[in-house]
């Protein structure tokens, strides 16, 4: 469940992320119908949640169905339920819009570019997958198959919970047998990313993580965010020839998930193996975000979703929802990235496209520490830029804007700055020199009045650069904000910075 607050200036704040195991399907799949215990399940926490919404004053719900009921022949008696007891009217959707809306969430938080994604979200009783790229999606399938689904179809023979080699094999045939038909348009399609969602696929990549990589050894650790192919087969058969009870004690794994750990796996180890998959990325997005996205996009007065890139609109989002300062952040970024172009154009960096975009959303968050307090907002602007969720940024990137957003005044990075921020000695030089332009934009709008209107490297040699300002008006405030900057940077690129402020309003 996601409680989430639209605010007045079009961004929104999510107040609360709950999850509860509910196992509606347990015992379902063979006979299309819920059972009682699931049922009774499935109300408690209905009501449990609707009662924690309301202590948010929440106006509006919105509630799906998936698998488990769409499949059930007494849905009817669920949803009836579920009205009169928890007062919540909930929607079963099919499973090609289950795999659209999972779709939505898991794009809205990566940096796509012009590749074409493949999802795939291991669930209960089934698996969804979709295909597409910023444009939308190009495929959506849905499989009866699902965790929870296979644990019951192929129960252990082994009351302790150990999976045989034979029960592998089996459950192995049936899920190539369900997705023979997809394969070829898979391949058709012919993605280039490959993301896996859901609970299973996560918790698979935790037990890579914590039980195959312990910290004491020399292997590499998986980083969290990929799972390879070698691993899940490693963690495949870790796991099938333990007990319910040991495989709870595995490092990493849910236990909750203990008893269809090794079905979803499956699922998971068949998908990568016939579509020739070393790895595949994994994420915590899915059903619940897309449900949100596609609610968002739905209102005309939120335009968060429009043509802005998950970055952008992540950036926007981040900003809006701690009320920055938008005309003094946009007057800054635009001065910084006129600066960041006429310096390349005049040789004094060689930095490409993709700093460039980095420096860009650190001048528009630079401010937003003054959201905790004015004193050392600097500091809270890294706190609060390096543990937000800013979607679609790897974490050096995510660090890097961080790290920039903290060296916008004050002191300048110094060596031993550089060396406590694990920076790789290039993306050292990157902060080091980018601050530089971010320092200089924030004293071009000194006064927050957006006198300065354009600015430019004119001219650079081996010893001076010279800086032109275009200005409306009396800008003192921002020169000697310059001033102050010039040591700065004559450290920083090995040159003398001259500068001529021209007042356009003369003109």
């Amino acid at each position: 469940m996601l409680i989430v607050r639209l605010n007045p200036n079009h961004s929104y704040t999510i107040l609360s992320r709950q999850k509860q195991q509910v196992r509606l399907g347990e015992g379902e799949f063979e006979d299309e119908m819920i059972t009682t215990a699931a049922m009774d399940r499935a109300v408690v926490v209905a009501k449990k949640f609707v009662d924690l919404a309301r202590t948010f004053h929440t106006e509006e719900f919105v509630a799906v169905a998936t698998s488990a009921t769409r499949e059930a022949s007494n849905q009817n008696e669920l949803l009836h339920r579920i009205r009169q007891e928890a007062g919540l009217d909930i929607r079963i959707i099919s499973g090609r819009e289950e795999a659209r809306l999972i779709f939505l969430g898991v794009v809205s938080a990566i940096h796509l570019s012009d590749r074409n994604v493949f999802c795939i979200d291991i669930g209960g009783g089934s698996t969804e997958i979709a295909i597409g790229d910023t444009q939308g999606y190009t495929y959506l399938d849905s499989f009866r198959i699902g965790a929870i689904r296979l644990a019951n179809q192929y129960p252990c023979s082994d009351e302790k919970g150990i999976v045989s080699l034979e029960q592998q094999k089996t459950i192995h045939q049936h899920v190539r047998n369900a997705i023979v038909h997809a394969k070829a348009a898979i391949r058709t399609v012919r993605p280039d990313c490959f993301i896996g969602s859901s609970g299973t696929i996560m918790n698979l990549a935790e037990i890579a993580e914590k039980a195959l990589h312990p910290v004491n050894e020399s292997t590499p650790k998986s980083n969290g965010h990929t799972l390879k192919y070698k691993e899940l087969k490693k963690v495949i058969d870790l796991l099938s020839p333990l007990t319910l009870e040991q495989r709870r004690k595995v490092p990493g794994i849910n236990p909750e998930r203990a008893d269809i750990i090794v079905p979803g796996a499956i699922i998971l180890e068949v998908f990568m193996k016939e579509l020739g998959l070393s790895e595949i990325s994994v994420t915590s997005r899915g059903l619940q975000d897309g449900l949100l996205v596609d609610y968002l996009s739905r209102m005309d007065s939120f335009p968060l979703m429009g043509e802005l890139t998950p970055r952008q609109r992540s950036v926007l989002q981040l900003g809006r929802s701690c009320g920055i300062n938008e005309i003094h952040a946009r007057t800054v970024t635009t001065l910084v990235l006129e600066m960041f172009d006429s310096a390349r154009t005049k040789k004094l960096h060689d930095f490409s496209d993709a700093e460039r975009e980095l420096l860009e959303y650190a001048a528009f968050l630079h401010d937003i520490g003054s959201f905790i307090s004015f004193t050392n907002h600097h500091a809270h602007s890294y706190y609060i830029i390096r543990n937000s969720e800013l979607l679609g940024f790897n974490d050096r990137e995510v660090n890097l804007i961080a790290l920039l957003a903290r060296f916008h005044r004050k002191k300048s990075p110094r060596k031993k700055d550089l060396g406590a921020t694990i920076l790789d000695p290039r993306d050292q030089r990157v902060l080091r020199l980018l601050s530089c332009f971010l320092r200089l934009g924030e004293s071009l709008d000194r006064s927050h009045a957006a006198l300065v209107q354009h600015v430019r490297f004119s001219a650079a040699d081996k010893t001076t650069a010279r800086l032109e300002i275009l200005a409306r008006g009396d800008c003192q405030l921002e020169i000697w904000g310059i001033e102050s900057e010039m040591r700065a940077f004559s450290k920083a690129f090995g040159r003398n910075l001259e500068f001529s402020v021209k007042d356009i309003s003369l003109s």
